[in-house]
């Protein structure tokens, strides 16, 4: 079997996903972005087709070492999430020719169903609490927020307590026995993070994530110290080598995008990487069924993973959602707050490929908001 083509589809909301085609008509899909910059990761992909082009697509490793490292300048969002898409669209051909799930091929399921986390938004604690309950009767048992807008290097005790409140408003809503994971964005500094904690700690949040922006990630040995709130991290960290650190900083959930820190194959060596120092896994998917698919078969096969993002429904997915894309979009149906193993061949999932050429007609241009403090200087998104 050798591969004859590699297309691209820009398709709405934000979204990349990647078709690679074999001689022997198995075809595989992935999904290669960097929100924001999906025309930029496509020409990417476009480049690295010069690699896969004839190649063996059963190779996965040794073309994943190749397109990281054969061109000399390595890693990265750009190169690496256009190497994760085509990497989990290499998988997904390698377990339909064999006619086995991708977990499989990992060393098979260590759990029969997956637990999810879906999102919510709102402004105003009641805005959030009602938010939580429509989620929780929707089926999870787990919830993610922002802790807040746009956040200065030290915060006022108003806005302090206004995440506290948000935050205590789904605490109520939910319970004690259901779960709040707190997202900080990369919007504080590091004394604020510590701020926020403390006063978050009486809460029990699930987690809090990303409290500081990837650059400051030396800092993350003084916030682990200083809570009992466990800290995640590792959206944009985009290899093992990024995770290092952080893993030696006391992190407690290692959270990589299957889209942009390798695909599957390097985030399953992040995940048993994070298993050496005690760490959960917990996959960061804001992003399409396809990256969802390929999150859920690393979740399967990895004995540390503690819970998985969905972006079903979240505010990003304006003109299009999660399960719009598939032909059967009940293999992600809820029970408990858990989705089943998916057992069917290579991802588990049918991708519609009419909807997604329909779709890459329309394509996008979405944009990260560019935020502006009161002062008019630049705020985090």
């Amino acid at each position: 079997m050798l591969i004859t083509s590699v297309e691209t589809f820009l398709v709405p909301p934000r979204w990349l996903f990647c078709k690679i085609s074999t001689d022997e008509g198995v075809v595989g899909w992935g999904e290669p972005v960097v929100e924001g910059k999906a025309h930029t990761v496509a020409a990417a992909v476009d480049e690295l087709a010069d690699v896969l082009i004839g190649a063996d697509p059963a190779r996965i490793e040794d073309l994943w070492q190749v397109m990281s490292k054969g061109g000399f300048y390595r890693g990265g969002p750009v190169l690496s999430s256009a190497i994760s898409g085509i990497d989990q669209a290499l998988w997904d051909i390698k377990g339909k020719a064999l006619g086995v799930p991708v977990h499989d091929l990992l060393g098979g399921a260590v759990r029969d169903r997956v637990r999810m986390y879906g999102w919510i938004g709102g402004d105003a604690p009641a805005e959030v609490g009602e938010g939580a309950a429509e989620r929780m009767a929707a089926g999870y048992t787990a919830v993610k927020m922002n802790a807040g807008g746009r956040m200065r290097t030290l915060e006022s005790s108003s806005e302090i307590n206004g995440v506290v409140d948000r935050v205590a408003a789904v605490r109520e809503a939910i319970g004690p026995d259901r779960d709040v994971a707190i997202d900080f964005h990369g919007r504080v500094s590091p004394a604020l993070a510590r701020v926020l904690c403390r006063e978050l700690a009486p809460l029990h949040p699930l987690f809090v994530e990303e409290p500081v922006v990837p650059e400051l990630s030396a800092e993350f040995g003084r916030i682990c110290a200083d809570t009992s709130v466990p800290i995640a991290t590792g959206e944009r960290l985009y290899s093992r080598w990024d995770f290092a650190p952080v893993l030696a900083a006391g992190i407690a959930v290692a959270q990589p995008d299957l889209s942009h820190a390798g695909g599957i194959s390097e985030c399953r060596r992040i995940a048993a990487q994070a298993e050496t120092h005690g760490v959960a896994l917990a996959p960061h998917c804001p992003l399409g069924p396809i990256a969802l698919a390929a999150c859920l078969q690393v979740d399967l096969a990895s004995p540390n993973a503690l819970i998985q993002e969905t972006s079903l429904g979240i505010h990003y997915n304006v003109g299009a959602d999660t399960l719009d894309y598939l032909v059967d979009p009940t293999i992600f149906q809820l029970t408990d707050g858990f989705v089943d193993r998916l057992s069917k061949p290579g991802l588990g999932i049918e991708v519609d490929e009419q909807a997604v050429r329909a779709a890459a007609d329309r394509g996008h241009r979405w944009r990260s908001p560019v935020w502006r403090h009161a002062d008019g200087g630049f705020a985090e998104w």
